[in-house]
């Protein structure tokens, strides 16, 4: 029961907080005016350079003529097509992410014995969780949000470090390495508990991660209580683990962890930050929405088959009328791409297979209808400069669904994937620059004169 006192505290809040509105609003003119970029995106969307990489790079035009135009999407790791990279290793059935994550961070392909000899890393620092950390960090502070437990987890690893402030490369890849091996069990473990002590199941259960196992498959064998998974499914979640796990330096979390990083602080803050990122909405929950978005299409569209009724119904969805009322279809249209998101070409084709071992091909049919339609709606009926396709949000969260994982682990598996990234930009930012990021704001307001304390109004 909230007390008076406490009312009255909220009152004066919401009082505050008007006061902030009626002077915090800048007028959007002001933007215009002084050609600022707001989201650091020019007016037709493209980011403004801020940086250089070697670590990705992202395509959605080309020259052609001597005009930009849009082009099939390409994602390049270290100069490598995310498409040749991907189509190797699922031919020869390999586990890639450990194999991407060993390229993204010295910018070579690993031989198998320099591979082999990076899983052993891998497998020795999942085990060096500290004895007590488990019950004590995890179990007792269990938090409804895992990305919040997977962010105190990493600092708290701070603590454990007598080295944590050392930004020697050796020590920073060091500590990279740990991290990218431990960001599966924080975040199972994390669910584990909140599953256990705030859903209120009565099972709780932990399953230490196996030597002989990769990223994909250990996630599987933590989260399940049987520890049971299909080898189609560690694939697929395998190939979701590599597509990823960069994506330039330009997202925004990646962006967080080079700025947090310039500032000369230790890797356990600058990948928090990142996180932190990450867990906004915009950037990390877009596939909970899609997810969310299809149980609302699948609640109100009687005939799946009918493309009829599904366009009418999306429709509505654009007009605002239905679903969260936002005129959003997640999971189509991309800042970059336009034709065609390449990791979403390449999960598709993933998503089909598996919907069909699980049953699920009726649902795969749908999803595929409704990318179909939504991209024409959306170029016909919206005032947009460029075409729009499915991004790879718009079958992740099928995936994960099928996958038997809950939507409270969606943007923990984005990060699990993503930390091997943040790592390789951490230690290029480290390597190449020594000035800490410091962005430039114009100020609009206007010098005022002071008003003594007894002048003025109560």
């Amino acid at each position: 029961m909230i007390s008076k006192s406490d009312m009255e505290i909220y009152k004066d809040i919401n009082a505050m907080c008007e006061k902030f509105k009626a002077n915090g609003l800048i007028d959007p003119e002001l933007f215009i005016q002084h050609k600022v970029n707001k989201g650091l995106r020019d007016q037709k969307g493209k980011g403004v350079l801020t940086g250089l990489t070697n670590i990705s790079d992202v395509v959605g035009k080309e020259m052609v003529g001597g005009e930009v135009v849009p082009c099939e999407g390409k994602l390049f790791y270290r100069g490598y097509n995310i498409n040749d990279l991907c189509n190797d290793f699922l031919a020869n059935k390999r586990f890639g992410f450990e194999e991407i994550t060993y390229l993204l961070l010295f910018g070579e392909l690993p031989s198998q014995k320099e591979l082999d000899k990076f899983n052993v890393i891998l497998a020795k620092y999942r085990k060096s969780l500290p004895n007590t950390f488990v019950r004590d960090i995890i179990m007792k502070a269990p938090s409804s949000d895992i990305m919040n437990s997977l962010a105190r987890s990493v600092l708290t690893l701070y603590s454990y470090d007598d080295k944590a402030n050392d930004i020697s490369l050796p020590n920073v890849l060091n500590q990279c390495l740990q991290l990218i091996a431990l960001f599966p069990l924080l975040s199972v473990y994390a669910y584990q508990a909140y599953d256990y002590y705030i859903k209120g199941n009565h099972s709780f259960f932990i399953h230490e991660p196996k030597d002989d196992l990769s990223t994909a498959e250990n996630i599987l064998h933590m989260l399940r209580i049987d520890s049971k998974y299909t080898e189609l499914e560690a694939r697929v979640l395998d190939l979701a683990l590599v597509l990823h796990a960069e994506h330039g330096g330009g997202n925004n979390s990646t962006f967080t962890a080079r700025a947090v990083t310039s500032s000369g602080t230790d890797t356990y803050s600058a990948i928090a930050a990142a996180l932190g990122s990450l867990k906004g909405p915009k950037h990390g929950g877009a596939n909970i929405k899609v997810s969310q978005m299809f149980a609302d299409i699948k609640k109100n569209v009687a005939d799946w088959n009918d493309e009829e009724e599904i366009e009418k119904y999306l429709n509505k969805i654009l007009n605002k009328e239905c679903f969260d009322k936002s005129g959003l279809i997640y999971g189509i249209g991309h800042a970059v791409y336009s034709i065609s998101d390449p990791r979403a070409v390449l999960l598709k084709q993933s998503t089909e297979s598996l919907s069909i071992e699980k049953g699920l091909k009726r649902d795969f049919d749908l999803y595929s209808k409704v990318e179909k339609i939504a991209i024409k709606l959306i170029s016909t009926q919206k005032n947009i400069y460029k075409n729009v396709s499915a991004n790879i949000d718009f079958y992740s969260g099928f995936i994960y669904d099928m996958l038997g994982l809950p939507q409270e682990l969606f943007t923990p598996i984005f990060a699990i994937s993503r930390i091997s990234g943040w790592s390789a930009h951490r230690m290029e930012e480290l390597l190449n620059s020594s000035k800490i990021m410091r962005p430039a704001y114009n100020c609009t307001q206007p010098a005022l004169d002071y008003v003594p304390m007894k002048d003025r109004n109560n």
